[in-house]
């Protein structure tokens, strides 16, 4: 038992020491793949891969690349914790201003850019190849927040009569978002298409008024900023009641010409760092890039502010921009657009919209009366989702987003973006995840930036990147250890300068395949280069590297290794010993070869206490059974011997009851163990009370029965305890047994009797029912008989009752 016990840890230990070497080999094979030359290469070839800057580190053979190994590789190999290089990211938040709670109607009074929304406002990122940092962003819907809203309306000649409802849009506009906000600003534009054929038509008279005769219209243009944004409705509805309506000939209009102007002339406009609203209301479609071909326009829109006395000035000049261009600088301005379109062109909005991050689209009646609920049902829905984006990534930088949105629900890849059904108050979070691929080519520091789309704010991420060691700030260039100053002494290693090699830069890249040096890296009377197992370097060998990181090349010759040791149970030195240089070096207890010989003699040992039983020797762990009766771990079992019972039988027999087979020769044989006679059974010894104590029952030769048990005390002596009365069968008694046998013959023939009068008994009920019944079933026949004939003949006379004469 206690050999399989030990044998069990043995396993487990085993079973550990494979899954963490296991653990470390995949680390460790990443960062010897790397072959680093320098501190700076090992820390950039994976997270675990730490680099050993004790100069002593190496071992004969090995190249300067045997420095960067897994973290507990390292350890394992000897070199101290406080000599790994292992530099890790870090995170700080120089700004991260708490988002606001702001109530409506409150007595404070803050500006918007005073408004915080998301937290933190920027994070500082030190990042390491491949380990991730992480932070969580913060976002909350500030109560009574500013918004700017520019209304952008097609004013061809269709748009007649919605020109009349829209002139008194600013004040129960203003009336109606005093609900959301209080603070509300409102501007205006205009636009029909551009003023070339064959959208319009050039002559004088149809530029003057593109109407008809009887209509007064005014003239044709591309886009008219009317109004700046003001907090005074009254003085919206007097500007937009005087525009005119104007005309042009194809069907799509120019409007995303307007488009453009409106998102990229911010400051002649005048739109805040606020909620930026555009509402573009048309029922027609639309023009865009490569469109302008058609007028003889070919230079692509260039994204720029274009204004002259609030009117689009180039519209000749450039080409309609390109959906993707607008998406861009509506993106860049922070401006959520709400295109107000008729029923008819719904279809071509709604797969525009999919197009535009933070775009809605509403259904415009045919004389926009409903315009003003169709805006604050469009805000509404934009506004209650969040969605995340940031700009251009460097190519060495990834990022993945999370998002815990509200009802505890989450998301993850393109969905961890963002978050909907928001409320005002409401506050959600994002888990962003920023991990760097590789350093930049000249070190220098990168910025992304996050922001919610359609807002202003943003989180700046300032990201620095971990390129080299601390140890690298103590090198010493030009050291006289780097062969005569051919290289930088840093972090216990040789830094070389370019076209030279070796462990100490002692070599040019023209010498490297010299066959001169190919001679010292022979060992005597060998053609073997390294012993086949490594590659000649400036006249030294460098040990090859292994798939496994934990099997290694080492000696002058790379001659040695730590892998081919002889094997126990699969196992190198049967796990209980190290190779070093092709031979095990056993560990305490264990010798052999494979160190397979365990020296304890503690799985030997016998229940009796004894080695082997006193039947054999025991070796490395294991008893060699000298006895061939015995058999077992520890020689206790044998499978031919005669129990204890049935050995000793005859000696109790004889000392206890002067019988059985060794009566005659008793005191000779029988003198090994002293005999207690006890009274009954009871008395005999109970367990735990000896050692090797065994109960046993047998027979005598009279069909006896007697009780013993053979014991052994503290000082190895036999005890047989016996009792003192063998039990014995008695013999049978004859009268009870014939008495027995004649009642038994004669109760026997009492219960046939009854049963067969018992049988004739309901025999004879059964006759008597039958005939009751059939007694009840006869019926007497009371009919006449058929064939029966009356001996009486009634005859009429033929004459009776006539009267006489006739």
């Amino acid at each position: 038992m206690a050999q399989a016990d030990f044998k069990f840890l043995i396993w487990i230990g085993l079973l550990s020491c494979f899954v963490v070497c296991g653990s470390a080999q995949q680390g460790g094979s990443n960062c010897i793949k790397a072959n680093a030359k320098s501190c700076a290469d090992c820390i950039q070839a994976g997270p675990n891969c730490g680099w050993c800057k004790n100069a002593t580190f190496l071992q004969e053979g090995e190249s300067t690349s045997a420095q960067c190994d897994d973290l507990e590789v390292l350890k394992t190999k000897g070199c101290p914790p406080d000599e790994i290089e292992n530099p890790r990211g870090s995170q700080a938040m120089p700004k991260n201003k708490e988002v606001t709670n702001r109530v409506k109607g409150a007595a404070e009074n803050l500006k918007p850019e005073d408004i915080t929304q998301i937290q933190p406002q920027q994070v500082q990122l030190k990042l390491r190849i491949g380990e991730p940092q992480t932070f969580s962003l913060k976002f909350k819907r500030a109560e009574d927040y500013p918004i700017d809203l520019y209304y952008l309306m097609d004013l061809s000649y269709s748009m007649k009569d919605d020109l009349e409802n829209v002139k008194s849009l600013g004040t129960s506009l203003m009336s109606k978002m005093k609900n959301i906000t209080s603070d509300f600003r409102i501007g205006f534009g205009s636009f029909v298409e551009k003023t070339v054929m064959p959208y319009i038509s050039t002559t004088p008279a149809k530029l003057k008024n593109p109407c008809t005769v009887d209509l007064n219209c005014t003239s044709p243009f591309s886009y008219r900023n009317v109004l700046n944004f003001t907090s005074d409705g009254n003085l919206f509805n007097q500007l937009v009641g005087d525009q005119q309506i104007s005309g042009n000939l194809d069907s799509p209009e120019g409007g995303f010409d307007a488009i453009m102007q409106v998102a990229v002339c911010g400051s002649k406009l005048g739109w805040r760092n606020v909620t930026r609203l555009l509402v573009f209301s048309t029922d027609a479609g639309f023009h865009f890039a490569g469109d302008g071909k058609l007028g003889g326009i070919v230079l692509p829109n260039d994204g720029r502010c274009h204004l002259d006395n609030n009117m689009y000035t180039m519209s000749h000049y450039y080409d309609y921009p390109s959906i993707a261009h607008l998406v861009q600088k509506l993106s860049d301005n922070n401006i959520q657009i709400i295109f107000a379109v008729t029923q008819e062109f719904q279809p071509v909005y709604k797969e525009l919209k999919n197009l535009i991050p933070k775009s809605a689209v509403g259904t415009l009646s045919s004389n926009s009366s409903n315009v003003i609920q169709l805006i604050i049902d469009a805000y509404n829905s934009l506004s209650s989702e969040v969605i995340l984006e940031n700009n251009k990534l460097p190519k060495e930088v990834t990022i993945e987003y999370k998002s815990f949105c509200k009802n505890g629900v989450n998301g993850t890849g393109d969905e961890g973006r963002k978050c909907s059904n928001i409320s005002i108050g409401d506050e959600v979070s994002f888990e962003i995840k920023v991990t760097a691929n590789q350093c930049p080519e000249k070190g220098q520091g990168e910025t992304i930036k996050i922001k919610p789309l359609g807002f202003t704010e943003e989180v700046e991420i300032n990201l620095e990147f971990i390129c080299e060691c601390e140890c690298h700030k103590d090198g010493i260039p030009d050291s006289p250890i780097c062969f005569f100053g051919n290289g930088t002494f840093e972090c216990g290693a040789c830094r070389c300068k370019p076209g030279r090699i070796g462990k100490l830069c002692e070599c040019s890249m023209d010498e490297v395949n010299s066959e001169d040096m190919s001679g010292t890296c022979r060992p005597a009377n060998s053609s073997e280069i390294c012993s086949n197992n490594g590659e000649c370097i400036c006249g030294q060998c460098v040990c090859r590297k292994r798939e496994n990181a934990n099997e290694i090349y080492s000696g002058r010759f790379c001659e040695c290794d730590n892998f081919n040791c002889d094997r126990s149970d699969g196992l190198i030195c049967g796990g209980h010993g190290e190779c070093k240089c092709r031979e095990c070096e056993c560990a305490e207890n264990y010798t052999g070869s494979a160190c397979d010989c365990y020296m304890d003699t503690t799985p030997c040992v016998a229940g009796n206490g004894q080695i082997c039983n006193g039947r054999g020797i025991c070796k490395c762990g294991v008893c060699n059974c000298t006895d061939p009766k015995f058999t077992g771990p520890t020689c206790e079992l044998c499978p031919t011997c005669p129990g204890v019972c049935a050995e000793h039988k005859d000696c109790v027999q004889c000392k206890a009851f002067n019988r059985g087979g060794k009566k005659d020769t008793c005191e000779e044989e029988c003198s090994h163990f002293s005999l207690i006679p006890v009274d009954h059974r009871e008395k005999l010894p109970q367990p735990g009370q000896y050692k090797a104590q065994s109960h046993c029952k047998e027979k005598d030769i009279d069909d006896c029965w007697f009780y013993f048990t053979y014991s052994v005390d503290s000082n190895n002596n036999a005890i047989v305890h016996v009792v003192k009365t063998p039990e014995c069968p008695t013999g049978p008694d004859i009268i009870p047994i014939v008495a027995g046998v004649v009642a038994g013959i004669v109760l026997i023939g009492l219960a046939l009797l009854l049963i067969w009068k018992l049988l004739m008994i309901i025999h004879d009920r059964r006759e008597f029912a039958k005939f009751e019944k059939e007694k009840m079933n006869a019926k007497w026949d009371t009919q006449e008989n058929p064939i029966y004939k009356s001996p009486i003949n009634n005859f009429k006379n033929p004459n009776y009752g006539r009267k006489a004469g006739l």
